[in-house]
């Protein structure tokens, strides 16, 4: 199904399958032990399996290292940012969030105030600006919450540092905006194919369920060195990092370019979108007010100038209202509309109810809950969180880190296994292997091809850089196959035998 390109780049199709080589003729004249016939599925199977790990596996590489790097973002955050991000000492009282935010004006007159984060513990306050210069970006001031002092301000991208902001760019799209959206989406949608192709395969070749469980946690490594060794090691590697890459690949694909907005539609389409929580207020409602005096300093937002002193009252109903832990407070978007506080703690257990609050009467207007969400937009939100390595914190690092190394390990053996599988003879030496015997689709029975073709074409359409890809693969094979056929010396007719011979 796949191009193979040339037969001197490729693996052979007995060794990859593990179809025992057909013994020779004994001396006694019994007959050689016929080899096992691989089956149409497993040779398209192993056919799929082996171009997707030559072709795509350099992309996830790719995918893989720069993850690996996003998995230190905290602690870099901490060795980068620890003076602004965390006070010296941690003090008994913090002082009003009006005295905060008129320290953090002082230190940045300019823009408006979108978001104020208050410090807790060790943990400064965050007040973030907003610049039509700076597009998604915004200036971060922190404050530290017990003696005023602004620690300074960094450019932020959501809340994130610029070196969590630069790894995650590389880990997205390598900083080439749209055009590098395609390697990553790219990985995430062959990284299942390949996962599940790898299991089936192992699995044909285990045989008996005994050796298929005991092979299960530990390579087999009883069949001597070279390929069949590298083999073993590469098979039950893969089958350790199965369900983890399983979540890596649905996980990065609900963000990705195209098979993202699919995935957009269909929450749309099941009505199990995130809860959006409404700031209108009834008609004719009271603006907020908008005087000064005492620690009442002008804080603009995003609808204008609005009273400092409102953020205290704001995060004294969150609190009252069951709002515990950290929480973001975003002031009115225009006049007349209710402010939002927000739980944003995303780890384990998360806290992320929000409250839309009228700052004038300090009574909520609207509550949404995190348990009373969708249960496809609970799994959604807990998916992004765990493949960021933040839902379960230092453990959660540490399986994402040991994914990454895990499938670059795993890659290193397939790319092994395709070198030492190469001709050595010296009228046949080449780089690599043999390739995987064509014609597995021709093999099919109708009914796999009347079930397999629409569903294949169902995959493609929403996954459709993976549709392509599958397209432009079978393209090339039938041409190949065809120029192979044509290039084929056609066999030497036979004559007949003199007489008397």
């Amino acid at each position: 199904m796949l191009p193979d390109f040339s037969d001197r780049i490729t693996m052979s199709l007995t060794e990859l399958s593990g179809t025992p080589t057909p013994e020779p003729a004994t001396t006694t004249g019994k007959p050689a032990r016929p080899a096992r016939r691989t089956s149409p599925f497993g040779a398209l199977l192993l056919r799929l399996h082996f171009y997707a790990g030559i072709l795509v596996a350099p992309f996830l590489v790719v995918a893989a290292l720069t993850g690996l790097a996003y998995t230190t973002t905290p602690q870099l955050d901490s060795i980068l940012y620890g003076d602004q991000l965390t006070v010296a000492q941690a003090g008994d009282r913090q002082l009003p969030l009006a005295e905060q935010i008129g320290a953090a004006r002082n230190a940045h007159p300019d823009g408006s105030i979108t978001t104020v984060q208050p410090g807790d513990g060790d943990r400064t306050t965050t007040v973030v600006f907003s610049l039509p210069e700076l597009g998604e970006n915004q200036h971060t001031v922190y404050i530290n919450p017990y003696t005023g002092e602004s620690q300074g301000q960094l450019t932020t991208w959501f809340g994130s540092t610029p070196a969590t902001t630069w790894l995650d760019d590389l880990h997205r799209h390598l900083h080439l905006g749209t055009v590098g959206e395609h390697y990553s989406e790219l990985a995430a949608s062959w990284l299942w194919v390949m996962a599940l192709g790898g299991v089936i395969l192992w699995w044909r070749r285990r045989g008996a369920a005994r050796a298929a469980a005991r092979h299960l946690l530990v390579p087999d490594l009883s069949t001597g060195k070279g390929v069949r060794r590298t083999r073993g090691w590469h098979a039950t590697t893969g089958i350790w990092l199965t369900v983890g890459l399983l979540f890596l690949s649905v996980t990065g694909l609900t963000w990705s370019r195209y098979a993202g907005a699919n995935f957009a539609a269909g929450l749309d389409a099941l009505s199990a979108r995130t809860p959006e929580i409404s700031t209108s207020l009834t008609a004719g409602g009271p603006a907020p007010a908008e005087t000064g005096g005492g620690h009442e300093h002008g804080a603009a937002g995003a609808g204008g100038v609005v009273e400092s002193a409102a953020f205290d009252r704001v995060l004294t109903v969150a609190r009252g209202a069951g709002l515990s832990g950290p929480v973001e407070i975003t002031p009115a978007p225009e006049p007349g509309s209710a402010w939002t506080v927000t739980q944003v703690d995303n780890t384990w257990p998360v806290r992320k109810d929000r409250i839309a609050v009228d700052p004038a009467s300090d009574t909520i207007t609207a509550r949404s809950d995190f348990a009373d969400w969708p249960l496809l937009a609970k799994l959604s939100g807990l998916g992004i969180q765990a493949h960021m390595g933040i839902l379960f914190g230092l453990v959660n690092q540490i399986l994402l880190a040991a994914l990454a190394l895990g499938l670059l390990c795993v890659i290193f053996w397939g790319y092994r296994m395709w070198w030492q599988r190469r001709p050595t003879r010296v009228d046949r030496r080449a780089i690599a292997g043999t390739p995987p015997a064509r014609g597995g689709v021709r093999g099919l029975p109708l009914w796999a091809l009347l079930i397999g073709v629409p569903v294949t074409v169902a995959i493609g359409w929403a996954l459709p850089l993976f549709g392509l890809t599958v397209l432009a693969f079978l393209v090339i094979d039938v041409v190949v196959g065809a120029v192979s056929r044509r290039r084929r010396p056609a066999a030497a007719p036979t004559s007949p035998a003199p007489a008397g011979s």
